[in-house]
């Protein structure tokens, strides 16, 4: 009981702290700086959130195949629509599990295989954004010191993980759980060390980040703030690499906080930071609420099932996805 309490309203609780925090002292300006806003750029930036989810549907397609696995598009993108919807209510980003069973029961993969797609799509995330943050730094004058480190160390741990698939095939052990964690090992680097892999997968990746700073673009210009393109891709670039850590759900609350402050130490006023990080979050979980509901009712009945045995009983409790 105690640990449901504490890795779910614990979360929220922080998250509800840190909204109160920032926009309680300004609720006034808020509402005057919204009646100005230009509705056209909103409905551009939900256009283009779209877009990002369908080429995030056809980067972890490319991923699956890679494991021989040939779903299509559409089932691609679901899978993460309904993976991304469960984290924006479930602690520590066990949604993404979901995607383990959802693969298991449409395409009798191995919970090895559907482990390894979400690892090569997290690692390729992670490293994208972080690159994407390292080119953006020169540009931004004064780029926070603090934030240095949630640059480096995904490149220096994505580093280490390549490193790892490279010499990862020269162990031998007769353990059970080792030899499952070899084999994981070895899908994800069948599927994203090759120079094909490497080249598509980074590619698309980069493609898909520099959509997702456009959506925040067009927030930017909806609140007719000034725009500052660097600032902007730092600001996004950040909040995402914040939000990876699992200190609330769906990063709500530290992602807008990061956000906001990035700006404002662009150029952007205070008042206006804060609206452009909640807008743009809003949209991103309004888009993956409404693809991940629409997701669960074309999958059917069963999702329910699968939602609630990630949420409330195996995982929460510590059990295996074997049991």
């Amino acid at each position: 009981m105690w640990r449901k309490i504490l890795t779910t309203v614990l979360p929220l609780t922080i998250a509800v702290a840190i909204i109160a925090y920032m926009l309680v002292p300004i609720w006034t300006d808020l509402v005057e700086a919204l009646q100005t806003a230009v509705p056209a750029h909103f409905v551009v930036a939900v256009a283009v959130c779209v877009v990002a989810w369908i080429l995030r549907g056809w980067r972890y397609r490319l991923i699956l195949n890679g494991l021989g696995v040939q779903p299509t598009l559409g089932f691609a993108t679901a899978c993460i629509f309904v993976s991304q919807t469960v984290n924006l209510v479930v602690p520590a980003r066990l949604g993404d599990l979901v995607r383990v069973f959802i693969l298991k029961h449409q395409f009798e993969t191995t919970y090895s295989q559907g482990l390894s797609s979400i690892v090569v799509e997290r690692v390729y995330d992670i490293v994208t954004v972080a690159l994407l943050g390292l080119v953006s730094i020169p540009f931004f004058l004064e780029f926070p010191p603090e934030y240095y480190a949630l640059i480096v160390v995904p490149l220096v741990g994505g580093a280490l993980f390549v490193v790892l698939l490279l010499v990862v095939g020269r162990i031998r052990s007769r353990n059970r759980l080792v030899l499952a964690i070899l084999q994981m090992l070895d899908e994800i680097r069948t599927v994203s060390l090759s120079l094909r892999a490497m080249v598509v997968l980074g590619g698309v990746s980069i493609l898909i980040w520099l959509v997702d700073i456009t959506v925040c673009i067009f927030v930017v210009l909806m609140f007719q703030a000034p725009l500052d393109v660097a600032s902007v891709a730092l600001a996004i670039v950040i909040g995402n690499l914040v939000k990876a850590v699992p200190i609330t759900p769906g990063g709500l609350g530290t992602y807008e906080f990061t956000v906001a402050a990035i700006l404002e130490r662009g150029g952007i006023p205070h008042v206006a930071a804060t609206l452009i990080a909640f807008i743009d979050h809003l949209i991103k979980n309004m888009v993956t609420l409404v693809g991940g509901v629409v997701s669960i009712f074309v999958f059917g009945d069963w999702m329910v099932g699968v939602i609630r045995k990630v949420y409330e009983s195996r995982v929460l409790k510590g059990g295996s996805l074997g049991d």
